[in-house]
């Protein structure tokens, strides 16, 4: 920011003492020379020296107008110096304001013209004896003294003013990262939590409408569903506990690979299995040679992708045939593919009214690109597409659970060599 782009503003006491200084130093100036000049004769002519002290005074007083006109007040000095020497101290103040107040290329430009008028006061009237050159020397030592005392002070205040304003954007950045942070981490939790309190929660609503739709059932069988309730509620607060604790971990614990508690590719039996218990009919085909070099997030995504599926098949495509594969190998990638067919879907069983909003697939598309892969879905005998390009015909749920002929979500997740 440059100093002469503030706006004028009352002065402090601060620039009261300051301007008085000035206004002292310029008259002390003037009176020194004025005595001087009285105990050794005037310069000729003998009627230029009251007028002399005259314009030395009005040079004095002007100083305090240098803070509005600071390049107007500079030149006009610069001009009268040229002829009158008492004006010489207001002159060497009004510099020193230009050079603090204005761009450096102004204040060079009034100095230059001021080292012009001591051209011509050197011509116009020479000391009688001093060698013109030795005068010349010392108002150009004076001029560029104050001159360049103002410069230190000018980039001095712009250095300041620029570590201000350094400050202030990384205050700003800092409030920035951190809001960002606490996003991230919102975005996390809700993630975690749909991931496992939907899966959980809709095994639950399948067993309670099963208790809903036949209340005659032999007692036993509502004595078992009963129980497959209770199982499923307590591990869903256990998962829910599970997250929040991973959650709640230190920074440099909450990625770390070997975190108790969360499901990995090798769970991917037992959730097929409870699905099953829930009256899904599921079927799973593993093409991996081995699990053990499938790294533990990569992992715990695909389970994750399986899950969310499975959960939105349940919802929207109930009674359907549901297929789920793994393949891939080491440096080629992981592949998850989870196909339901709606075609076989018995005709008396209706969708879920509780369908969601949209923000599974949104969830789970985001959960397998921090991983760096790929997710898409789509009808079963059309194009796939990805959950964040729009709705896509023939789906709800963002395209998540069923259509006409079926749904399929595939996801590409990667796997070192």
């Amino acid at each position: 920011m440059d100093p002469s782009a503030t706006p004028r503003h009352r002065r402090s006491r601060r620039d009261w003492l300051v301007d008085s200084a000035m206004f002292t130093l310029a008259a002390a100036f003037a009176f020194f020379m004025s005595v001087d000049r009285l105990h050794n004769a005037p310069l000729p002519p003998a009627w230029l020296f009251p007028l002399d002290q005259f314009v030395g005074a009005l040079g004095c007083a002007a100083l305090w107008l240098r803070r509005r006109w600071p390049v107007g007040l500079a030149v006009t000095l610069v001009a009268l110096s040229a002829v009158f020497e008492m004006v010489a101290g207001s002159m060497l103040a009004a510099l020193f304001s230009v050079a603090v107040h204005r761009r450096p290329r102004t204040s060079g430009t009034v100095f230059g013209l001021s080292v012009l008028a001591g051209v011509v006061f050197t011509l116009l009237r020479p000391e009688p004896n001093e060698p013109p050159s030795v005068m010349f020397t010392l108002g150009l030592a004076l001029q560029g003294a104050a001159a360049g005392w103002g410069l230190f002070v000018h980039h001095r205040r712009r250095l300041v003013l620029a570590q201000r304003d350094r400050v202030a954007r990384m205050e700003t950045e800092a409030r920035l990262r951190a809001e960002q942070a606490q996003h991230q981490v919102r975005e996390a939790i809700a993630r975690e939590i749909h991931d496992v309190l939907g899966h959980r929660l809709s095994l639950l609503s399948v067993h309670a409408g099963a208790l809903e739709f036949n209340p005659g059932a032999d007692p036993a069988d509502v004595a078992r569903a009963a129980r497959v309730i209770r199982e499923s509620a307590h591990r869903a607060l256990q998962d829910l506990r599970e997250v929040i604790g991973v959650l709640r971990a230190p920074a440099g614990e909450s990625s770390a690979p070997t975190r108790p508690g969360l499901p990995t590719l090798a769970d991917l039996g037992r959730l097929v299995a409870e699905s099953g218990q829930a009256g899904m009919r599921v079927g799973l085909r593993d093409d991996l040679g081995s699990r053990e070099s499938v790294p533990e997030r990569t992992g715990r995504t695909a389970y994750r992708v399986v899950q969310e599926a499975l959960t939105n098949a349940r919802k929207h495509a109930p009674g359907a045939a549901v297929r789920v594969r793994v393949s891939g190998a080491p440096g080629e990638g992981l592949t998850v593919e989870v196909v339901n067919d709606a075609a076989d879907a018995p005709a008396d069983v209706p969708p879920d009214a509780g369908g969601g909003g949209g923000h599974g697939l949104a969830g789970l598309a985001e959960r397998v690109a921090l991983v760096g892969g790929r997710l898409e879905h789509g009808p079963l005998h059309g194009p796939l597409h990805g959950p964040l390009h729009g709705p896509v015909e023939g789906g709800t749920d963002g395209g998540a659970g069923g259509g006409p002929g079926g749904w399929r979500v595939r996801a590409w997740l990667p796997w070192p060599a």
